[in-house]
């Protein structure tokens, strides 16, 4: 039996990191703290902490970095200056990687090394840089370092009240969950036919609960 995955970290994604940071703050009054750089894929992020082993993630591709030769993670070779953050997707946390992914009912990518600063972790990245059903299926990790990089974040008072996930085929995603041992993480809905995938994080903050 696979151990239950956890809500790791949300993950904003934008075309430039200030615009990520600033949708950040219009919608929850608060401004996300510098983060760093992922060399392996040409991307920087800033870090919100929701708990002590949650944190809300905005990325965006570093103009600064060399191409990476590869797809970037989480479809930001897709977006366009002009193209406005959103909460893309969901990273759930586990503590063997390669045995959650076996038994996933829907392929998440490939498991691969990665690290920033003094932190490392092994996660799954579509070969394509793809959101898997549409951004609602996560994208797992394992940690590799200890302690969890949220307690090293700054505390501004927020934490994460629930996660809904809405998507056409609401069954299939609830069966990934299962799959998973993460369907007590994130509540599902359906959408129309045709509709876009998308998330709803509900997030309490100092100024009240507040949605992204």
């Amino acid at each position: 039996m696979t151990a239950a995955c956890q809500i790791d970290h949300l993950v904003v994604t934008a075309p430039d990191l200030a615009a990520g940071a600033e949708h950040v703050r219009r919608s929850l009054g608060v401004t996300p703290q510098p983060g760093g750089e992922h060399a392996r894929m040409g991307t920087h992020n800033s870090v919100l902490k929701l708990g002590d082993s949650l944190y809300l993630e905005v990325i965006a591709p570093n103009p600064e970095a060399p191409d990476p030769g590869r797809p970037r993670w989480f479809e930001l070779d897709h977006l366009k200056p002009d193209t406005p953050p959103r909460l893309a997707t969901w990273v759930a946390r586990t503590g063997d990687i390669r045995s959650t992914l076996a038994v996933s009912s829907e392929p998440l990518g490939n498991v691969e090394p990665m690290s920033r600063d003094r932190l490392s972790w092994l996660i799954t990245i579509p070969p394509d840089g793809s959101l898997p059903l549409g951004g609602v299926a996560p994208a797992l990790i394992e940690w590799r370092t200890q302690p969890h990089p949220a307690t090293r974040m700054q505390d501004a008072g927020c934490s994460l009240i629930r996660l809904e996930a809405f998507h056409p085929d609401a069954p299939r995603l609830s069966a990934l969950l299962r799959s998973l041992s993460a369907e007590a993480a994130i509540s599902v809905a359906p959408l129309p036919a045709g509709s876009r995938p998308h998330l709803v994080a509900h997030i309490h903050t100092p100024g009240g609960p507040r949605t992204l």
